[in-house]
């Protein structure tokens, strides 16, 4: 059993039996956010999908605290965790490619169309696979990511105004086809005030959708 527990804006705490995974932990300053930093406590991984400040966040400050845990995102994020402080062996600065085995979990880098060096995310272990998505418009070849690594859920931004909005969203559902779609990254700040049922609404057609609290979580 695979728990993902939303933290708000694009953050999520996805338990694994061996693993404890911290995606994009914008924690600090989030108004949105459902816990601190400082209360996070055994992570073993955390993942990046850009270096925009609403994503990588708390991450750095995170990983000089727990040693045990290992930074995963694109290139970039090793020189900067470096001049944070973050010791070399801790990250793993990769790119957009291939799934990479991390021992206890499996991670590919995927397109996204956003600014920045960005990226979505592809999460594996437990025999269940995660998407999420980062902060990305929405583009074709998210039918390439259900045809590679059929995810069993996709987390995807759904604010608009610098992502997709609901309707965008729901496309991607319909693309990427995975067996739950969950909403994120919307009503943090007012340029990105959304009503996640809309999205409900029209990705509800193809895959199971959830709308969380920050805080709520949910296992597949």
């Amino acid at each position: 059993m695979v728990s993902l527990k939303w933290l708000g804006h694009a953050a999520w705490l996805i338990k694994f039996r061996e693993a404890t995974v911290l995606i994009d932990p914008y924690l600090t300053g989030n108004p949105s956010a459902a816990v601190k930093q400082e209360d996070l406590k055994g992570i073993d991984f955390i993942l990046v999908t850009h270096m925009h400040s609403d994503h990588v966040g708390d991450a750095f400050t995170i990983a000089k605290r727990e040693k045990q845990a290992k930074i995963i995102g694109m290139f970039e994020i090793y020189g900067m965790g470096k001049k944070e402080g973050v010791d070399s062996d801790q990250m793993s600065g990769m790119n957009k490619g291939n799934m990479v085995d991390f021992g206890r979990i499996k991670v590919a880098l995927t397109h996204a169309d956003h600014s920045g060096e960005e990226c979505g995310i592809i999460v594996s272990a437990d025999g269940k696979t995660i998407y999420h998505a980062g902060d990305t418009a929405l583009f074709r070849d998210m039918k390439t990511i259900h045809e590679l690594y059929h995810p069993d859920v996709a987390l995807l931004p759904i604010g608009g105004y610098f992502t997709m909005g609901p309707v965008e969203a729901a496309k991607a559902v319909e693309w990427i086809k995975p067996k739950i779609a969950v909403p994120m990254h919307f009503n943090t700040f007012p340029p990105i005030k959304q009503d996640p049922n809309k999205f409900k609404e029209l990705a509800g057609k193809f895959a199971e959708v959830k709308v969380l609290e920050p805080g709520q979580e949910f296992t597949i």
